[in-house]
């Protein structure tokens, strides 16, 4: 029998058990989060020690982005694998795991002293970081009543989010007084703390802590489904396949321009320092952290999913689009249209909610991994895609014996990420709406 499979919120009347208190389901949920910060962290970095690794591997535009987007590689391999394994087997065990093996790849990233170990130590951060948050939202169905679990995913989102803002001016500081690879060797430390904290402390259910569960009898029945079976019941949804292309769109600034090309285009076109382009990028992640509770919280509310999806499609092309397409914008209005379009963006956990409530509630792992699955897809196509299409208009400029890319090139690189934007609207608004309803 899966280890996730547990009793009911509703018991006999001399069952004297209760739920969970609030604050403690969000103890348990939230060292999952921790690791879930912790990828967010490894996720950004790249994007603010850019200049270090260009200098010490001889990194191309191209070559850049390759090597940031390693973690999603594996990252976007390991999300049905994993949300097939932990409704067998649990959360506790895979987020255990993920941490330990999120530590061992800080460290190998750390100390390498060759581009191949580079790409190793953050192909398997990427994997192993990868487990958490499909794992956190199979912890939300049992910790948590249904109609929280967009804002709680949102609060996951505002997690990861500290986690990249995090990455940011404050990795540059640290990183020029320190150096990155202490930076970053820490944090493997850290991690190795949070694996043990987890298989401490969180259990997959609250059952195991004597408290009731929040999820119904027999709804969680993922052994008498089978792995790869629930796997092909999921994929027949439509609601999950439009979910995993349009999430995918709706994360493309925030990965690639945010988490990598954004700090280089400000530096070179707007004059910043590195740490100032940093946290204009922050800016937009914080946007994003602060958008996704929010709106998801909204979308509870109203009991209505599709409006807001759309709308947030809808808001971050327009913004996305004049960012990336109007030289020399002045600085207050660059800042409102980053932490605008930022906001907007926490519409992708309506994506999660949206996927996850088309599916019985038995296969919520296997749906999450799909849907973060399509997150991941945005950076990991357009980070080394973008940095293909600028080292080809690329006109031989050079600058502290790096590249420099022209403001042309870079509008014609970022149109990329516009257009699947514009394609993320059409398939938003074919989606069929769940009004918040849980399938059985």
């Amino acid at each position: 029998m899966s280890s996730t499979a547990r009793p009911h919120a509703t018991t006999p009347a001399h069952d004297a058990r209760r739920l969970p208190p609030l604050a403690f389901a969000f103890a348990v949920w939230g060292l999952g989060a921790a690791l879930y910060f912790v990828g967010f962290f490894h996720r950004v970095a790249p994007a603010v020690i850019t200049r270090e690794l260009a200098l010490e591997f001889g990194l191309t535009a191209a070559a850049l982005g390759n090597l940031s987007a390693f973690y999603f590689y594996s990252y976007v391999a390991v999300q049905v694998p994993t949300g097939m394994l932990v409704d067998r087997y649990g959360p506790r065990r895979i987020l255990t795991t993920g941490a330990i093996l999120a530590a061992a790849g800080g460290l190998l990233f750390a100390g390498a002293n060759s581009l191949a170990l580079v790409q190793l130590g953050r192909l398997l951060v990427g994997a192993s970081v990868g487990v958490a948050f499909v794992a956190m939202m199979k912890l939300s169905t049992h910790w948590f009543a249904a109609p929280r679990f967009a804002m709680v995913a949102g609060i996951a989102l505002g997690t990861g989010l500290v986690g990249a803002i995090t990455a940011g001016a404050p990795l540059r500081w640290l990183s020029d007084v320190y150096g990155w690879r202490a930076v970053i060797g820490a944090l493997a430390l850290l991690t190795a703390l949070i694996a043990a904290a987890i298989w401490v402390f969180v259990r997959d259910d609250p059952e195991a802590r004597g408290y009731l569960s929040h999820l119904p009898r027999g709804a969680d029945g993922g052994e008498r489904i089978g792995m790869l079976r629930g796997l092909a019941r999921a994929l027949r949804v439509r609601n999950v396949l439009l979910v995993f292309v349009v999430n995918g769109g709706l994360t493309v600034p925030l990965l690639t321009f945010a988490g990598l090309w954004g700090v280089p285009f400000l530096t070179t076109h707007y004059g910043y320092s590195t740490a100032t382009a940093a946290a204009y990028c922050s800016l937009m992640l914080l946007a994003w952290g602060i958008g996704g509770p929010i709106i998801g919280a909204w979308s509870d509310r109203l009991r209505r999913r599709k409006p807001l999806y759309v709308a947030g499609a809808v808001v971050m092309t327009a913004g996305c689009g004049i960012v990336f397409a109007v030289p020399d914008l002045p600085s207050p209005l660059l800042a409102t249209l980053l932490a605008v379009t930022g906001f907007a963006s926490g519409a992708i956990m309506i994506g999660f909610a949206y996927a996850k409530e088309s599916v019985p509630a038995a296969l919520a792992g296997t749906t999450g991994g799909i849907s973060n699955m399509g997150n991941m897809m945005g950076g990991m196509l357009m980070q080394p895609a973008v940095g293909w299409v600028l080292d080809r208009l690329w006109g031989g400029e050079l600058e502290n014996g790096l590249p420099t890319y022209g403001f042309d090139a870079y509008r014609t690189a970022f149109s990329l990420m516009v257009a699947w934007l514009a394609l993320a609207i059409v398939l938003a608004a074919l989606t069929r709406e769940t009004h918040c309803r849980q399938q059985t």
